[in-house]
């Protein structure tokens, strides 16, 4: 099947010659969420902006569903739904009137019953006659989306959509971009809460300085890169790590009651066995242990360090 958005040697340098995109490379699945993941700066909204048709590229190509971005804007453009980071909102409009406006900006024909359902969808019906104004930041994200959403795209950018959300309507914006990808829109998403993104991200593509250094299904990267954390309880405090324990590059706590120990989970040996012993000769006796595996963060963190 051939990529909704393909993305080819796309890069971008502004008039004062910084370069905020590096020969990008890169294709989105139909029907996947996408976590597009980097620092502030990295030029995770430059890319979504040209794709979106809001800014321009200096060189390279982009096409959504087949559409270039340049050459064919309008039909593009149609497939696309942005809920950018900044609430730009008609302050003293309606609810209904702005979602509904925004329908018609993209030629859409009247169609209340599909501005009702996206409505009810993002909890917002009871809320339809209300002025914008009058509503929470929350809630603002929330018409945001809706408008995105009011000409039916096929393709839905959400630039930090749950930035300044509360945990409840952020747990309910979730349920709604699982069910717009159950129905098959593409969702390509932005987000500062990794937690998400490892959560529900199909693929998950780390972008930084303007280039994109890896793009891996999610999955497999947690194999590939996560490490797991073996921390031992001690019985009884030490002060340093013995010297015949030097090569397990053992971490020791503040107090000295406990020290950990990282392993490669794809590894063919963890050393655990050989690091019992090694700490039983050594004279350091064990209360308890416990592990943990490496998060999306830990490991995103990591790849920007390399950069």
């Amino acid at each position: 099947m051939s990529p909704i958005i393909s993305v080819s040697n796309l890069s971008k340098v502004y008039g004062s010659g910084f370069k905020a995109l590096n020969n990008i490379n890169l294709e989105i699945r139909r029907g996947e969420i996408f976590a597009l993941l980097g620092p502030n700066g990295a030029g995770k909204t430059t890319l979504i902006s040209i794709v979106c048709g809001i800014a321009n590229p200096t060189h390279g190509e982009v096409a959504v569903g087949g559409h270039d971005i340049i050459k064919d804007y309008r039909a593009a453009r149609s497939m696309i739904g942005l809920v950018p980071q900044e609430l730009h909102t008609d302050a003293f409009e309606t609810v209904w009137a702005t979602v509904s406006f925004s329908r018609g900006l993209f030629g859409k024909s009247k169609n209340p019953a599909h501005i009702e359902k996206v409505l009810k969808d993002l909890s917002l019906w009871d809320k339809k006659d209300n002025k914008i104004v009058t509503l929470s930041g929350g809630m603002k994200r929330r018409v945001m989306i809706a408008k995105a959403l009011s000409h039916e795209p096929q393709v839905l950018f959400l630039d930090e959509p749950t930035a300044g959300v509360d945990v409840e309507l952020r747990k309910g914006m979730w349920e709604v971009v699982r069910a717009l990808q159950a129905s098959g829109v593409t969702i390509i998403l932005t987000t500062h809460y990794l937690e998400e993104a490892e959560e529900m991200a199909d693929r998950v593509g780390v972008i930084n300085r303007g280039e994109i250094i890896l793009v891996e299904d999610k999955a497999t990267l947690m194999q590939k890169l996560g490490k797991k954390q073996l921390t031992l309880h001690l019985h009884d405090r030490i002060d340093t790590i013995p010297p015949a324990l030097a090569a397990y590059n053992l971490e020791l706590s503040g107090d000295g009651r406990a020290v950990t120990y990282d392993y490669d989970t794809k590894g063919d040996r963890t050393g655990i066995t050989s690091l019992l012993t090694d700490l039983r000769n050594a004279g350091v006796r064990i209360s308890d242990l416990d592990t943990e595996q490496s998060s999306l963060e830990d490991i995103f963190v990591s790849l920007v360090r390399q950069v």
